[in-house]
């Protein structure tokens, strides 16, 4: 029993550091959003969750469901009318799983890739190494990589650098 509860603490920590993690992560993108869109080279947001509230609470808060599954996490136009898509997704470990993207936001990207857009996966490595990885080298891994996974040294052509505050993905 004793085992079951510390099993069960250390999952909601780990869950918990995950979500700060991820947090983290969405903000430093959101601040080079703003850089882009700021210097007029981009407009990208971030793709709200689509959710439903189910009863309200207090003071503009309530409890809600989510009523679709994810789709990728940021939208956006660069210059030229180019349209952006992509994922964002952060590791504490040195290796980054192909699973980490769902089914549903697999087929958004493909379809978004298919019509034009640059689609990419923005992969953070514990904060101190960031790349930007074409969806489709992301997505065929297993060919290019000879595995399921990937680790920074697969990704040196993709790095790309936090310079005072900003992930700078879209030009280094």
């Amino acid at each position: 029993m004793k085992k079951d509860l510390q099993a069960h603490y250390k999952a909601v920590l780990t869950g918990r550091q995950s979500r700060a993690a991820g947090q983290t992560f969405e903000d430093i993108i959101s601040r080079s959003c703003e850089f882009y869109s700021d210097l007029g080279i981009a407009e990208i947001e971030k793709t709200p969750e689509p959710m439903k509230p189910i009863k309200r609470l207090e003071r503009g808060h309530f409890v809600a469901v989510f009523t679709k599954r994810a789709q990728p996490d940021y939208k956006g136009t660069a210059e030229n009318g180019r349209s952006i898509v992509f994922e964002a997704k952060h590791t504490d470990t040195d290796r980054m799983s192909r699973d980490v993207i769902s089914p549903e936001q697999e087929k958004r990207l493909n379809k978004h890739e298919k019509l034009g857009a640059e689609c990419f996966v923005l992969v953070s490595f514990g904060f101190s190494r960031f790349f930007k990885v074409p969806w489709n080298i992301f997505r065929d891994m297993k060919q290019h990589f000879c595995r399921k996974y990937i680790v920074p040294a697969d990704l040196k052509q993709y790095e790309c650098y936090l310079i005072n505050g900003v992930l700078r993905f879209l030009y280094h």
